[in-house]
């Protein structure tokens, strides 16, 4: 192995994966609202992946898209890059709320998380988890393990708050209206998502938003490309995996997954060198989306560094002429 595969990825790297975080949405804008979410998702990873083959790092791909239509499209386990410069482990999703692209509904973005190479759980053996998100305040107070209700509670003491000040993001899904209930009847009040947990839980996370605290069952890679984003928020997550039948239990098992275990945020994401990048398809409140202006085509990232502690955005204007055959 060389000198230069042992690097560790650095600031320089995160300006790079934009590159291919814009590219995706810019390439998924012309199907917004067009009610074809497939068209969408594969215009997204085939320039998603053109990108990241022109970026200097060996990234290993432990969070990706599968292969579809017998094409290597960013699957678990594909080598991404030049194979030059630090060996990387990477989680994409091109387009996270592809549903929401075809709709034309808020908050899609094309997303990448970023980290030393072995330090990200490959949790792909088990499509969900159930997680829990919230700011700095909800560490060593927030559990998962506890009910809802007192967790609520305890986050509303942390922050000198009430109850009925907080907002729970909960992906509305027939599976939580237990959970949404019991959100509701503690006091607080739901802000149910049709899609993009990743955002929820990322916004659950960061200070100033309207969301407090991000709830409920959802894919486990998304649960792992956010916890990526929590390191460098500062803020609290927690995941449990939870499988659909006893063969994918078993799946899991053979993978070397545990079940009932509590995955904590360093167990998630290992280390303290990650980066999160996502550019906005639609508008939402962690970015905003894809915007043509005349000949240009103006995108809006935001890149979170855990290392270092900071969150970037980055806006940014494309020549429609480059991008869009007219």
């Amino acid at each position: 192995m060389s000198a230069a595969s042992l690097e560790q990825p650095d600031r320089n790297l995160a300006l790079e994966l934009v590159r291919a975080t814009e590219a995706a949405a810019i390439r998924a804008w012309p199907f917004i609202g067009r009610g074809d979410k497939i068209a969408a998702d594969g215009a997204a990873v085939d320039a998603m992946r053109k990108f990241l083959g022109t970026v200097d790092f060996d990234g290993l791909v432990v969070i990706g898209e599968g292969e579809k239509d017998e094409a290597p499209m960013l699957f678990n386990g594909e080598h991404v890059g030049t194979g030059r410069g630090p060996a990387c482990d990477i989680a994409v999703d091109p387009i996270d709320g592809t549903s929401l692209t075809a709709a034309g509904r808020q908050n899609a973005i094309s997303m990448l998380a970023v980290s030393d190479r072995g330090t990200m759980l490959d949790a792909s053996a088990v499509f969900y988890m159930e997680k829990i998100v919230t700011g700095a305040e909800g560490r060593g107070v927030v559990d998962i393990r506890k009910p809802i209700g007192e967790n609520l509670r305890a986050l509303a003491k942390a922050q000198g708050r009430d109850v009925a000040d907080l907002n729970v993001a909960v992906l509305d899904r027939p599976r939580h209206a237990q959970l949404i209930d019991e959100i509701r009847s503690a006091g607080a009040a739901t802000l149910l998502m049709l899609d993009g947990d990743v955002a929820g839980g990322i916004n659950a996370a960061r200070y100033g938003t309207r969301i407090d605290m991000c709830v409920g069952v959802g894919g486990s890679p998304e649960g792992v490309a956010t916890a990526a984003a929590i390191k460098a928020l500062g803020g609290f997550i927690q995941g449990r995996l939870a499988p659909t039948d006893d063969d994918e239990k078993q799946r899991g098992i053979d993978a070397g997954l545990k079940f009932d275990h509590v995955y904590e945020g360093e167990e998630l994401v290992r280390g303290d060198n990650t980066f999160f990048v996502a550019t906005g398809v639609t508008d939402g409140e962690l970015v905003a989306g894809v915007r043509r202006k005349g000949p240009v085509i103006h995108t809006e990232s935001v890149v979170l560094r855990s290392r270092s502690g900071t969150i970037r955005r980055i806006g940014a204007d494309h020549l429609v002429s480059k991008w869009l055959d007219e």
